[in-house]
């Protein structure tokens, strides 16, 4: 009885060690990743110190085809991400970013366990040499396109801002009036409140009297007055007055179209004020 006692003692404690052992290779908490309308579910093995060879194979091969397939569909879905032309263009632009924000630590994850991978017995069989060579493959092109996003949105800001330009100028125009003009200017007297250089570098010298110097290229400035003006009043006008005052006027005061992105703290702020002395 006392050998039989022994034996079950050191069957249990066997039992243990192997559930111990179970235990210790257990697999590792899934994932959930969601970027745009795709999902998909992986471990990080690496990260909680595991290894895929000890899973289930077919698991594993599930994930990666999932992980695969997101990231495939990133990139198919943000390819005119720049392309302006393109009525997908804001939709492609808006999933860039997300990805930008959220898809690195996948992308970590899943090199990890694409690299594990070859260190199990089953890397032979099955899909697992094509999700190899796919993973590979669409996580080059994941990284590229994310790669391309810092310039994408540098260049859409730029847009914005050049569309915002466009869209303020005669509300910039009107408040350098209101500012520099008084209620009643005088004819004759070149009082010069707003400058304005165009992306063709068409360039207009305003006045509060109505007149107005313009420029094209290389060109001589001209005046122009305005309309309605009596007999009187044209008298009083000495256009070099004008022209004089318009060369004068400080090139880094002059109203341009943005030629560079806003700065981050200044996304948001009104361009009303740009050019306006």
């Amino acid at each position: 009885m006392m050998a039989t006692g022994w034996r079950i003692t050191l069957l249990g404690l066997g039992a243990g060690l192997v559930l111990g052992g179970c235990a210790a290779k257990q697999a590792p908490p899934i994932q959930h990743y969601a970027l745009g309308m795709s999902r998909a579910e992986y471990r990080d093995y690496a990260g909680s110190k595991a290894s895929p060879c000890d899973s289930e194979p077919r698991w594993f091969s599930d994930e990666l085809t999932a992980v695969n397939g997101l990231l495939a569909r990133f990139v198919r879905e943000t390819e005119h991400a720049q392309d302006l032309k393109s009525p997908d263009q804001p939709r492609h632009l808006a999933l860039l970013e997300e990805g930008l924000s959220t898809l690195p630590p996948v992308l970590k994850v899943h090199e990890g366990n694409l690299r594990a991978l070859q260190t199990c017995g089953f890397r032979g069989t099955g899909a697992f040499p094509d999700l190899a060579m796919r993973g590979a493959e669409v996580m080059q092109e994941a990284r590229e396109r994310l790669a391309l996003g810092p310039k994408i949105q540098a260049a859409a800001a730029l847009r914005e801002a050049q569309k915002k330009w466009r869209d303020e100028a005669s509300e910039r125009e009107a408040k350098a009036r209101g500012t520099w003009c008084s209620k009643d200017p005088r004819v004759g007297q070149p009082d010069l409140y707003f400058a304005r250089q165009l992306p063709d570098g068409h360039t207009e010298w305003f006045f509060c009297d109505g007149h107005v110097v313009e420029k094209s290229g290389e060109a001589e400035p001209t005046l122009l007055s305005p309309e309605g003006l009596s007999r009187a009043e044209r008298r009083r006008v000495q256009p070099k007055k004008y022209l004089d005052a318009a060369r004068g006027y400080p090139s880094e005061e002059m109203d341009r179209q943005p030629t560079s992105p806003p700065a981050p703290s200044e996304a948001g702020a009104a361009s009303a004020t740009n050019g306006v002395p």
